[in-house]
């Protein structure tokens, strides 16, 4: 099915991502059974319409909660909080802490962006149970879909209960859901989840965040944008971000935490093809349109050389031990190193001593030399710019009579493609059937050859 490349350059929320994905063709069918078989499912309902934003169409993702409950979504002087809301009442909402934060965040008929976390009802007009994390991982466990979209949901929700847990100082478990924003916020994210893994994409790839500025109402009173929840999610999960110059919140947290969830990369560095977009609304007026764009990609067909410059970083070490130059390598690897191994070579005086030799991308390297001289005992490090070419590359999973095997493809500059499959995968499999590894490699590749006929 290819790969799904999430454009978030003008925001993200739940509800868009969901809408965004029903119309890149994820199968709605799958969203109806699974929403239709929550626990809660007589509470809610969904309406699904299209909208035109910008002189553009897209579809529209709405949670219409069945107990006739207001929010001031629409309401933009209300949410940036300036004047008053719409019914003449003052901005200021006294809350009593009790110990347990409630993420509120309705979003009836205007959940916009739809997140749990921003509740303009009137703590003294509803009263309703708080559901906490584990009533939440109940409920989405009462769902009727496949594991892989129930983990892609859990994850998620597990995510926003970290971001407000670190936002309120309080554990994970003090984290409590508002009853409505709970629903809201359910739904959204089963929702992405079912649609997303109904897609069953090879990898997810995704822009930057675009947030813009200023404030927004919630429970508590006014908070900047962006809310502490993304500020959090983006900071736990390694998020890109960038900024617009918009007044209002164009990244919620539900919609950060399903990136996050979804386990994004940063934007496709290959050639690739559409197969299909998928446009999805919010709705709040802004001074840019609220939409999201979900592609569905496949890499370009043919051999496609990518020729680019590189930096190669090396220095030499004759005084640090043997899990200290391991530890330093594996730390460049994690921080963007794109390669880092280390050489004997012969130091000075004779001594016997290693050299590391790095490659990273330019814009990388002052970051790379930084750390060189942190995690090892080197005083000096040296640098060159280097072209290189890339073949094209690409990785998917066979399923084989041992088990499913992740089996690496290049392309080569004749258009003949050579395959292996991954040391990692062919040693658990020997270790766990008792097979020795190179009659486990033997056999692995004979089945792929047979039901691939690729070149292995």
């Amino acid at each position: 099915m290819g790969s799904l490349y999430i454009d978030c350059s003008l925001g993200v929320s739940g509800d868009m991502l969901v809408a965004a994905l029903l119309d890149a063709g994820a199968d709605s069918a799958a969203l109806d059974r699974a929403l239709s078989s929550l626990s809660v499912a007589d509470e809610f309902e969904i309406a699904i319409s299209t909208v035109t934003k910008a002189g553009m169409r897209a579809c529209d993702f709405d949670v219409v909660l069945r107990h006739g409950h207001e929010t001031h979504d629409h309401d933009m002087a209300y949410l940036h909080g300036h004047g008053e809301d719409r019914c003449g009442r003052a901005h200021e909402h006294a809350h009593e802490d009790d110990g347990h934060h409630c993420c509120e965040h309705a979003h009836a008929h205007g959940h916009t962006h739809g997140d749990y976390d921003h509740q303009h009802e009137h703590a003294h007009e509803h009263h309703h149970e708080h559901r906490n994390l584990h009533d939440v991982m109940a409920i989405i466990d009462s769902a009727q879909m496949t594991q892989s979209a129930r983990a892609i949901a859990a994850r998620a929700f597990e995510i926003l209960a970290q971001a407000e847990a670190r936002a309120h100082g309080l554990p994970v478990d003090q984290v409590h859901f508002h009853e409505v924003g709970a629903i809201d916020s359910i739904v959204d994210i089963v929702s992405a989840a079912v649609l997303a893994d109904s897609l069953d994409p090879d990898a997810v790839y995704a822009t930057p965040l675009a947030d813009g500025h200023g404030t927004i109402r919630c429970q508590h009173g006014v908070i900047p944008v962006p809310v502490p929840a993304v500020v959090n999610i983006c900071r736990a999960c390694e998020l890109p971000t960038s900024y617009l110059d918009v007044e209002g919140e164009l990244v919620t947290p539900t919609g950060a935490a399903l990136i996050a969830a979804l386990d994004a990369r940063r934007a496709p560095d290959f050639p690739y093809t559409i197969l299909a977009t998928g446009m999805g609304a919010g709705k709040r007026g802004y001074s840019v349109p609220s939409l999201v764009r979900v592609h569905r990609i496949e890499r370009a067909r043919g051999p496609q050389p990518h020729v680019d410059g590189v930096i190669k970083l090396e220095c030499d070490v004759d005084d640090q031990s043997a899990e200290g130059m391991a530890h330093a390598a594996q730390a460049l690897l994690r921080d963007g190193a794109l390669e880092a191994h280390w050489l004997p070579v012969f130091g000075k005086k004779g001594r016997p001593a290693y050299q590391l030799q790095l490659i990273a991308a330019p814009q990388d390297a002052e970051r790379m030399r930084r750390l060189m001289f942190l995690e090892t005992t080197t005083i000096g490090v040296r640098w060159t710019m280097m072209d290189r070419e890339v073949l094209e590359r690409s990785e998917r999973v066979e399923q084989t009579s041992l088990g499913p095997v992740r089996v690496k493809t290049v392309v080569l500059p004749d258009g003949e493609h050579r395959s292996k499959p991954e040391y990692e995968d062919v040693a658990r499999i020997s270790s766990r059937e008792g097979i020795a590894f190179p009659d486990a490699l033997v056999q692995i590749t004979a089945e792929i050859r047979a039901g691939r006929n690729t070149d292995l």
